[in-house]
């Protein structure tokens, strides 16, 4: 019989995991390794009776069966594990042949093991591995699960909260939650009463959350969280390992926002200003990465030798991170647990509306994934670790909508390289900075990456692109904005002449060339080749 058959000759067991072991007359060596895995990572049941052979299963039955369930439970209970195991257990008689079938429950006391630590075994897939030294140590950790960086950080003051990122994280909180009574309270009492410090040191949690790089280090010595856009849809398929890696920066308040940042332009976003005067973005899509992002940054085992990680691939978005769960992931969507890893983290989140007050939002992350794009996100669940698939190729979108999707790197390329240059300043300067941001954000939503892409995928010309910029303007354009136009059509044609621009932007040839002449003595672009047959390129780019 296969899997499915077997099963359903046992109706009434709670099938997880299980494994097959045929103990015709006495118990395998090897039924303790199994008791062990199962208690150090999701639980199962053993099955006494049954052989297995590739994907078939013979039921055998067992010809002493007092004899196995004795010999079991004595040696549960006899000492041989290093912490009781509690076991529920099963009798079976199919054909006239017996089964015994035992549960064995997910250990709150891990590592589980018989004799001695190196007999600490895992599950992997259907088999039992022996747990290496790192696996045992995150073991360990799990039995201070939800204390660890609770604790206060050794040799740690008020001198190591980074100060900018403390102001804000308080700006942003009297902005996002203004009701919350910490916005009342001067700075010593807010950090005692968010336990950012507790007695004047720093807590492992408000540390990691708003201190200074340098002084975190001293702690947790390679600190970061990883960040990779990969040209591909796995790491074989790439041509090269990365085309981005995120760089390192203070605290996981500042990561957070840069992970964002890089994540937001995967998404369709509507924008639409709320009764406060807030910009507000709205996108399923967005609202299930934020989930995916701040999840994995409260629920990090931040004491593992391994990263909280990031990895944008062309098809999907992978995020990976150290430490298990506390519950099965099943129980946890279904019952909305709240059993956070780190609860002075997740605080610290939900103080500023990052983050809901209960469970670990998968339920929101599939609901709004789904609602997305059609497809369900995928969970990769390790005793150790935890993976978060979200896949961006979903149900087929209309072309404007891939545009919004597949191309939202413009803007953000031009920021980098604007806020390098003089001409940065001068456009935040004569541009209402409102009216400057929309206007990103309409970039963000209508333009993209390649000139090749827009104009063979979608049609973008030059033309439709500044008829959709001054359709969208309010007032009439400023040298500036149509400065910074202008860069958004070298990039869309790098021969463009002063001729073709001036007869684009509606002015003369000399304005093009005083505005050509400009973005060269501020080191944005240079010509290459001659002035009939060359083209421009954008240094920073």
């Amino acid at each position: 019989m296969n899997r499915d058959e077997l099963i359903h000759k046992l109706t009434d067991l709670e099938w997880e995991d299980f494994e097959v072991k045929a103990a015709q007359g006495e118990l395998p060596k090897a039924t303790w390794e199994t008791v062990s895995a199962f208690s150090n990572t999701s639980g199962g049941w053993l099955l006494f009776g049954v052989r297995q052979s590739g994907k078939t299963f013979e039921i055998q039955g067992v010809s002493k069966p007092e004899k196995i369930e004795q010999d079991f439970l004595n040696t549960i209970r006899g000492g041989k594990f290093n912490v009781f195991v509690p076991t529920k257990q099963a009798k079976h008689t199919i054909d006239g042949k017996t089964v015994i079938a035992f549960y064995v429950p997910v250990s709150k006391e891990k590592p589980v093991y018989y004799n001695s630590l190196q007999n600490t075994f895992i599950r992997r897939g259907s088999s039992d591995q022996r747990a290496t030294n790192e696996e045992i140590d995150a073991m360990f950790r799990d039995q201070t699960f939800g204390t660890k960086t609770s604790e206060l950080a050794p040799g740690t003051t008020r001198d190591d909260i980074h100060e900018k990122s403390l102001k804000q994280y308080r700006d942003y909180m009297g902005r996002f939650n203004p009701d919350v009574s910490y916005n009342r309270y001067d700075e010593d009492e807010f950090l005692r009463k968010l336990r950012i410090l507790d007695n004047g040191i720093c807590t492992y949690a408000g540390l990691l959350f708003l201190g200074k790089r340098e002084r975190i280090e001293k702690h947790f010595p390679d600190f970061r969280i990883d960040l990779l856009e990969i040209p591909g849809t796995s790491i074989s398929d790439a041509a090269t390992n990365y085309t981005f890696r995120l760089d390192e920066y203070e605290n996981l308040w500042d990561y957070y926002f840069e992970c964002f940042r890089r994540l937001k332009p995967q998404v369709d976003v509507e924008f639409k200003l709320t009764s406060e005067g807030f910009g507000e973005e709205l996108s399923t899509g967005l609202k299930a990465m934020r989930e995916a992002l701040v999840n994995m940054l409260m629920h990090a085992d931040y004491f593992s030798p391994a990263h909280s990680r990031i990895r944008i691939f062309t098809n999907h978005i992978e995020f990976f991170n150290p430490g298990g769960l506390p519950k099965p992931l099943e129980e946890l969507k279904e019952k909305d647990i709240s059993l956070p890893r780190n609860p002075l983290i997740s605080k610290l989140f939900r103080m500023v509306r990052l983050a809901e007050n209960a469970g670990y939002g998968f339920e929101k992350i599939d609901t709004n994934w789904k609602q997305f794009n059609g497809t369900t996100p995928v969970y990769d669940i390790a005793f150790d670790s935890t993976i978060v698939k979200l896949y961006t190729e979903g149900k087929e979108t209309k072309p404007s909508e891939r545009l919004r999707k597949d191309f939202g790197e413009l803007s953000e390329k031009l920021r980098n390289w604007m806020q390098n240059s003089n001409i940065y300043e001068e456009l935040v300067r004569v541009t209402l900075r409102d009216s400057y941001e929309a206007f990103f954000h309409y970039l963000d939503n209508n333009f993209g990456k390649a000139s090749e892409k827009l104009r063979n995928n979608f049609g973008i010309t030059s033309e439709k692109l500044r008829r959709q910029f001054r359709d969208s303007s309010e007032t009439k354009m400023t040298s500036k904005e149509r400065i910074f136009l202008l860069l958004i059509l070298i990039i869309l044609e790098d021969s463009l002449t002063a001729e073709k621009a001036s007869r684009f932007l509606k002015v003369s040839d000399r304005t093009i060339e005083t505005d050509f002449n400009k973005l060269k003595e501020n080191q944005i672009i240079e010509r290459i080749g001659s002035r009939k047959e060359g083209y421009w390129q954008i240094k920073q780019l």
